[in-house]
């Protein structure tokens, strides 16, 4: 194994801040770690360190990922969430920063704006990496783009159309990784829901040079034609108000990743989602809004969802050889 941790001393707050080769030598890293961890090989690269994870946003993926992912590399965790930091509360977040990363040799942190990741960033002695904010959702990217990578072989000319809400962390944070491994990035969605101007602008920049691109449609059909990957999130995020639910559900109800929008990407084309994903109603909100609005599925049908082409489970998997590869290198 070569020198693991060539990011050593850096955060990991959101993929702008990385170059395209470093997002793959992380990627190479991840699929070295997941081949040890398959052959039972021990890989302890960070014997006798400690991480905090501050969870300010419950996570069934993040959490288990980074603390099996600590396990394995020989780490011990203490895990707080809202009601175990007094973070933004009785105490500011540089304050919590410089408490913590004299305790700790590293910090994660899900929950609210990309401002408290990046000012909690700026006052650690430590790495402070993000497992999600508001605005960008690096870890899940990395773990996307290693799942893509097994199935096709490559990123770079592979098309990833994205449908739904794209003005948020998923949306987001796929168009810049798109952008930055020359992938071919579509935001299908009502252009209200776009990500905003700024944001595509600089991603276009970083196309320009990467041999990408990055493009928004309002046409379900138009957008898929070609696909490769064909993306969705849940409509209403963690947090927001479950008024929201009625304007999402009018709004985005033609963009539902459905069998015929399958059938018109490509043959080979594989069907994503970060998870959980309201596909029926077998949870408490899915059975709450799918009889309160009629329906049986949200954002993907429970046909794709359980489909041949579908590989979200696999890419949940890959959240924790990605995040540990991400400690490792950065520790």
């Amino acid at each position: 194994m070569e020198k693991v941790n060539f990011l050593q001393g850096r955060d990991f707050l959101k993929l702008l801040d990385y170059t395209p080769e470093e997002i793959e030598k992380l990627l190479d890293l991840a699929a070295e770690l997941k081949a040890k961890k398959k052959a039972g090989k021990p890989h302890r690269l960070c014997e006798g360190k400690n991480i905090a994870l501050i969870f300010e946003k419950t996570s069934t993926r993040t959490r288990c990922s980074f603390e099996v992912a600590a396990y394995d590399l020989g780490m011990g965790v203490t895990y707080l969430d809202s009601q175990g930091s007094q973070i933004g509360k009785k105490e500011s977040i540089a304050d919590t920063a410089r408490v913590l990363s004299s305790m700790y040799d590293g910090i994660e942190y899900r929950g609210y704006g990309q401002e408290i990741v990046e000012e909690l960033a700026k006052y650690s002695k430590v790495p402070v990496w993000n497992g999600l904010t508001n605005e960008f959702h690096p870890t899940q990217i990395l773990a996307d783009f290693l799942t893509i990578r097994e199935k096709f072989g490559k990123l770079k000319g592979l098309k990833l159309v994205y449908f739904g809400d794209a003005r948020y962390n998923m949306g987001n944070s796929l168009m810049v990784g798109a952008a930055k491994m020359g992938m071919n990035f579509v935001a299908c969605a009502p252009k209200e829901y776009f990500p905003s101007e700024e944001l595509v602008k600089t991603c276009n920049a970083i196309a320009a040079q990467t041999g990408g691109s990055v493009s928004r449609q309002t046409d379900p059909m138009k957008a898929v034609k070609d696909a490769d990957i064909v993306y969705t999130d849940v409509w209403v995020s963690m947090g927001e108000p479950v008024e929201v639910w009625e304007e999402r559900i009018k709004a985005l109800s033609p963009y539902q990743v459905r069998g015929e929008i399958m059938k018109k990407a490509k043959k080979t084309a594989v069907f994503m989602h970060c998870l959980p994903a309201y596909h029926d109603l077998k949870t408490a909100v899915g059975k709450e809004m799918g009889e309160r609005f009629k329906r049986k599925s949200m954002e993907v049908t429970n046909e794709v969802f359980e489909g041949k082409q579908s590989i979200v489970f696999e890419e949940a998997e890959n959240r924790m050889h990605t995040i540990k590869a991400v400690m490792a290198a950065t520790l």
